[in-house]
């Protein structure tokens, strides 16, 4: 394997923006490790911490940004995620008004959860295997900052549990350089991540980083997730429902706008072979997938 950069989990950011200078700068094609925080910046060490002591000025960290070398504005930023590695104990919190259940609680409760053997112990001597997964990955905004907390068009916290390892996340290239930033990681989490929270762990995220140029008028829809077995249109918006038909429009644009087919055909084919899927209803913005099996768009002659 080439040399790998290694990036220290002391250099993140709370807001991808432009502004931010980058940490380390890189060519199309190399390969990095991203030391991650737990999205509250590790401040938890124990179900005895205090909440209230929890400073949530420096929750959802990203380690980096990294500028990547000739990558420009309307080039597409595809991440292989190569492998993701979890730290030995991971955290969750409930609270009055998190998430979407916080009306049942009174008081605010952290659970502190041992990894071992790959899986993670829980309360009552339940037993899940691990499933890590990236849940805020994006690129610098063209526009004004934004929280890493936030997901948007640029990527950020978008808590999809698909981000992991053997999957190639693609992000739109806004500013020069890309500034590509990631954190939150999480030892395995649900859809909807209903709670507030997943399994939030520290660890670390290899990555082989690729600029691609897009071929001249077929924009890719964008944020783009590839696994082995289908492909994800990925949308965010303040509404779910929105996030919803974001994430639905994008597909449709892919399959008519590099797989030869009309709209009509291709919303035939979303509504009989497609799966719309949420992400995550808990964040600033709801974020919605679109899921379409890679054989049916290998054969349109689509090739993520």
């Amino acid at each position: 394997m080439s040399s790998v950069h290694r990036i220290s989990r002391e250099q993140v950011i709370y807001a991808m923006s432009r502004d931010n200078p980058p940490v380390l700068t890189v060519d199309s094609g190399e390969r990095l490790l991203f030391e991650t925080c737990d999205c509250f910046q590790d401040q938890i060490v124990s179900e005895d911490t205090p909440f209230e002591g929890v400073d949530w000025a420096r929750i959802n960290p990203a380690t980096g940004p990294v500028f990547v070398r000739g990558a420009e504005p309307g080039d597409v930023l595809a991440v292989d995620i190569e492998h993701i590695e979890v730290g030995e104990r991971a955290v969750m919190v409930t609270a009055p008004g998190l998430g979407i259940l916080g009306d049942r609680f009174t008081e605010a409760s952290i659970r502190s959860m041992a990894i071992e053997g790959g899986q993670v112990l829980m309360p009552g001597g339940i037993r899940l295997p691990l499933r890590p997964m990236i849940g805020v990955i994006g690129t610098a905004p063209a526009g004004e900052p934004v929280s890493c907390g936030t997901p948007d068009a640029h990527g950020g916290n978008m808590d999809c549990k698909l981000i992991s390892a053997g999957h190639t996340l693609y992000l739109p290239v806004q500013v020069p350089g890309a500034l590509l930033a990631l954190g939150d990681l999480h030892a395995a989490m649900g859809d909807g991540e209903v709670s507030v929270c997943g399994l939030e762990v520290a660890g670390e995220v290899r990555v082989r980083l690729r600029v691609i140029k897009p071929e001249a008028g077929k924009p890719w829809p964008l944020p783009l997730l590839s696994t082995p077995s289908h492909a994800y249109t990925l949308g965010s918006a303040v509404q779910l429902d929105e996030a919803a038909l974001l994430a639905s429009r994008q597909m449709v644009d892919l399959l008519t706008q590099h797989g030869r087919m009309s709209e009509v055909d291709a919303v035939n084919l979303m509504s009989i072979a497609g799966n719309l899927q949420i992400c995550q209803i808990v964040d600033p913005k709801k974020t919605c997938r679109f899921e379409m099996p890679q054989a049916l768009l290998q054969q349109l002659g689509i090739a993520l």
